[in-house]
């Protein structure tokens, strides 16, 4: 690695790097802002510090792409101003090199922000909807504001939080018969994973038979079921924060019990394409900075950074709900924002070339 690629890999990752903070930091504030409204007794500001602090590692997963966007822009762009990179062309240094340049920390970047989110915010994001779930949980209601509910032939259970070792916290049971009549309902305090079925504690059962209601009390009850703790976990946390060998198999889970799978094949190819749609945001950023932002201020560098961000991160939002409509490939959603990146790219700078 010669001189001019670590200087202009150096000015680069650094910016990226100083956004990614930035990003993040604002995004984290304005969570806690927004999960002040829900201060009540048992769920305080130490509770809503710890469920943030929690969140940072999916947070730096998804921020990752826009700082690479903005990170490019800025160094770049200072390099730019101070005629470097023109030095740089005038040496004998080809567009094509430089591209090569700015895209090795790019890929670095990338690298580490998928590391982040396979690996650490997992983990992670479960323990902070755990936190959050079992702070905010209410014993008089049926199913609790947070948590999910799942399938279980004509079974439908609503867990509101999972935590590590197999233990869940306010379980509801509803069973219906062949018909959809009611036949049941339990709720339980706490339930503890036993290899091929679940230990209900503290649970309320009620039968319905004929029009009328009969509740039990049992101190325990043994549920026997084919849902895992990991499965309930996979229910709990947002389709984003799983890792990538987990959401494959379970959207096929999914669509076994016939339930929608959609966004979970699409937050799959989502997370497998996040390194492209990085290195396809950071060739845009280049484009412009040999073309039109060249002899730009560094203010105007990055409003057009948060811009082009926008605009992907709507592409994204759109083309993955259609999917849900039109009924084509998530695969299809995932692929044309980043496609758009590349071929937009590559293009302006071949003009430029």
């Amino acid at each position: 690695m010669g001189k001019f690629d670590l200087y202009i890999g150096r000015s680069v990752l650094l910016a990226t790097l100083g956004v990614l903070v930035l990003l993040v930091g604002l995004d984290a504030l304005t969570s806690v802002v927004d999960e002040a409204d829900d201060i009540r007794d048992g769920y305080g500001l130490v509770d809503i510090l710890i469920y943030v602090a929690y969140t940072l590692p999916r947070r730096i997963h998804e921020f990752v792409p826009f700082a690479a966007l903005i990170g490019a822009l800025i160094g770049l762009g200072r390099l730019a101003a101070s005629s470097e990179l023109v030095v740089m062309r005038a040496s004998g240094t080809s567009l094509f090199k430089m591209a090569v340049m700015v895209l090795q920390p790019a890929l670095l970047v990338a690298a580490l922000g998928f590391s982040v989110g396979e690996f650490v915010a997992p983990h992670t994001e479960q323990l902070a909807m755990s936190h959050r779930a079992l702070a905010q949980r209410s014993e008089s209601a049926v199913a609790g504001r947070f948590g999910a509910w799942n399938r279980d032939g004509n079974t439908f259970v609503h867990v509101d939080a999972v935590q590590r070792g197999g233990v869940a916290y306010g379980i509801t049971l509803l069973s219906f018969d062949d018909n959809r009549r009611l036949q049941s309902t339990l709720m339980a305090e706490r339930a503890t994973h036993a290899g091929d079925h679940w230990i209900l504690e503290q649970v309320k059962l009620t039968r319905v038979r004929s029009g009328v209601t009969v509740t039990e009390e049992p101190t325990l009850w043994r549920w026997d079921t084919a849902i895992t703790p990991q499965l309930l976990t996979l229910d709990v946390v947002e389709p984003e924060t799983l890792p990538v060998f987990q959401l494959w198999p379970y959207a096929q889970y999914l669509k076994q019990q016939g339930m929608v799978f959609v966004d979970i094949e699409l937050a799959f190819w989502r997370k497998v394409l996040q390194p492209l749609a990085t290195l396809g945001l950071v060739l845009v950023a280049m484009s412009f900075i040999f073309g039109p932002l060249r002899e730009g201020t560094m203010g105007a560098r990055i409003f057009v950074g948060v811009i082009v961000g926008v605009v992907f991160r709507i592409s994204q939002d759109f083309f993955g709900p259609a999917s849900l409509i039109f009924g084509y490939d998530p695969m299809v959603a995932a692929l044309v924002p980043i496609a758009a990146c590349w071929i937009g790219g590559a293009w302006l700078l071949w003009r430029r070339a």
